[in-house]
């Protein structure tokens, strides 16, 4: 949040700064409430191994979509819609999950199904939509349910 303000001041000065750090406290402690259910971290520390994995993810899939969208012919391609069965439970595990898919290139998740337990994906090119779900299950999901309780 610290960061967030000093870019919408958009001039760093020590004050900014110490008013930033007090609105990263206050703001929390006056919403939270209102987030009655709110998704406990059981490994915050893996959260950066995540992090770290997904923004490799994400090169790797730009250079992929680059090359399907370069050289492949359209009529080689297989879009398809792939529905995701979800063991995540926690709405914020979800919406990690559901982020995770959209910000990788070639992949947007569009629909959460109304219980919470499947996830609507479409892909640009998915030849094997049995691999799409192992994959995101395995390398994604997996990896979330180890990060929130």
């Amino acid at each position: 949040m610290v960061v967030i303000w000093l870019l919408l001041v958009n001039d760093f000065r020590w004050g900014s700064l110490v008013f930033g750090m007090i609105l990263a406290v206050l703001i929390p402690a006056l919403i939270a409430p209102y987030w009655p259910r709110s998704g406990a971290l059981r490994a915050p520390m893996r959260c950066l191994s995540y992090c770290g994995m997904v923004i490799g993810d994400i090169v790797v899939a730009n250079i992929e979509v680059a090359r399907i969208v370069l050289f492949k012919p359209r009529a080689e391609l297989k879009p398809a819609w792939i529905v995701i069965p979800l063991e995540l439970r926690s709405p914020e595990a979800i919406a990690m999950l559901s982020g995770t898919i959209t910000l990788t290139p070639g992949t947007v998740s569009c629909d959460l199904s109304e219980c919470g337990h499947a996830l609507l994906v479409h892909c640009l090119h998915a030849p094997d939509p049995d691999s799409v779900v192992t994959e995101i299950k395995t390398r994604y999901e997996a990896r979330l349910k180890e990060i929130f309780t």
